[in-house]
């Protein structure tokens, strides 16, 4: 089965698990629209649903789309730069373009550089946060679900190395709402009302970091 948009099929893909009662439709990282649903679901209803659920579909594989753009390329604090391997041994950025070694290893210089930044931004956010909550211990990691995680028992607080990508403003928003946590656990009304008074246009932030 194939979805058509913008004269590109997109492949179909139907799941089928027992006790599932209700048909849900997603559009994957991979593009791929996938059907979950029963075991007895026909093969009919499957395609009477995509097609009445026709625009809906296109706009997830937008959204998805948008996704992989924000995602190719060399992006850090914010700007995306173009690669050009050269002979020459370390980095080198010029405008729009970045210079590095086929072996240059990216992910060690994203974490060098993270551990420098990410420090400097909790800091700052701790020294003016409105509520006084014990000095967090810091950790940076890759997550693929989560941009932030914080231990409210042990007061740690991990921050996605993805962030070093991403202009600061993003990281200072899960900054202030993993520092949030430290004085409320879950993602109360107390608790949302707290990262406004830290910082007020959060909401704006919090939507646009859905199309990373």
């Amino acid at each position: 089965m194939k979805f058509s948009y913008h004269d590109k099929d997109y492949e179909v893909a139907v799941i089928k698990k027992r006790g599932q009662k209700n048909t849900y439709i997603r559009v994957k990282k991979d593009l791929k629209v996938t059907v979950t649903t029963g075991m007895l679901t026909s093969s009919h209803f499957i395609e009477k649903l995509i097609h009445e659920n026709y625009y809906r579909i296109c706009d997830m594989i937008d959204f998805q789309e948008t996704k992989i753009k924000n995602n190719l390329g060399f992006h850090y604090l914010g700007r995306q730069y173009v690669v050009i391997y050269t002979d020459q041994k370390g980095i080198t950025f010029s405008n729009d373009k970045v210079y590095l070694s086929h072996d240059f290893d990216v992910d060690s210089w994203y974490k060098k550089q993270a551990k420098t930044l990410f420090l400097e931004r909790l800091d700052y956010w701790y020294s003016n946060f409105t509520r006084s909550i014990p000095y967090p211990k810091l950790r940076i990691r890759k997550m693929t679900s989560r941009w932030g995680v914080c231990n409210v028992r042990t007061h740690i607080i991990t921050l996605n190395l993805e962030l070093i990508k991403r202009d600061t403003a993003y990281l200072d928003y899960v900054i202030v709402h993993e520092l949030s946590h430290l004085v409320h656990g879950d993602h109360s009304t107390r608790f949302w009302k707290l990262v406004g008074d830290n910082m007020p246009n959060y909401k704006k932030y919090r939507e646009e970091m859905k199309e990373f």
